[in-house]
C-alpha cells in the first residue's frame, strides 16, 4: 500500500519541517533548479500560482542539484527565485530525487506514470506532480510547459472537485 503523500514530511528553504498536508488541497509539485535551460518555467508557474492560488491551489518548488544546475548555496536559490521571477509559492530545501538518497516524496510521487504510461525516474528538472484534493497524482514531464493546455486542465479539473 502507498503512503499518503499529504502526510509525508518536508522541509522548507528556510529549515521549517512540514508535513505536506499543511499547504493547498491542489498542489503542483515540480522539480526545480536555478541553472537550468528550463529555467523559465518559473515565470508560468508564478503565473498559476496567482491565477489559481486563491481557489486552493499552490506550486510547491524543490529545487535539486541531481543534474547539476542548482546552486549549493540556499540563500542564492531563494535571491535567485526572488528576484530573477518573483516566485512567492513555497520553496523547500534541495532534494535528491532519484537513487539511494531519494526524498520520501519522490520516492511515492515517482511511482505515477506519465501520459505515456512509463513511471519511474525523474527524468530532469522541471517535471510536475499535480496532487488533487482525493491524493490523486498526475506527471507532466519536463518539456510539457506549466501552462499548457493538458496542464491546465488537470489543475482546473482538481480544483472542481
Amino acid at each position: 500500500m502507498s503512503l499518503n503523500v499529504n502526510d509525508i514530511e518536508v522541509t522548507t528553504i528556510d529549515g521549517e519541517a512540514r508535513k505536506l498536508a499543511a499547504y493547498e488541497p491542489v498542489k503542483l509539485v515540480v522539480n526545480v533548479a536555478s541553472k537550468c535551460g528550463l529555467s523559465g518555467q518559473y515565470e508560468k508557474l508564478e503565473e498559476l500560482q496567482r491565477q489559481y492560488g486563491p481557489q486552493g491551489f499552490t506550486v510547491l518548488g524543490f529545487p535539486s542539484n541531481q543534474f547539476l544546475q542548482e546552486y549549493s548555496d540556499t540563500s542564492k536559490i531563494k535571491e535567485y527565485c526572488s528576484l530573477t521571477w518573483g516566485v512567492s509559492f513555497p520553496m523547500f530545501e534541495k532534494v535528491k530525487v532519484n537513487g539511494r538518497s531519494q526524498h520520501p516524496l519522490y520516492a511515492e510521487l515517482t511511482k505515477t506514470p506519465d501520459a505515456n504510461g512509463k513511471a519511474g525516474r525523474v527524468s530532469w528538472n522541471f517535471e510536475k506532480f499535480l496532487i488533487a484534493r482525493d491524493g490523486t497524482v498526475t506527471r507532466f514531464r519536463p518539456t510539457t510547459e506549466p501552462d499548457a493546455p493538458e496542464v491546465v486542465a488537470a489543475i482546473e479539473a482538481a480544483l472542481a472537485e
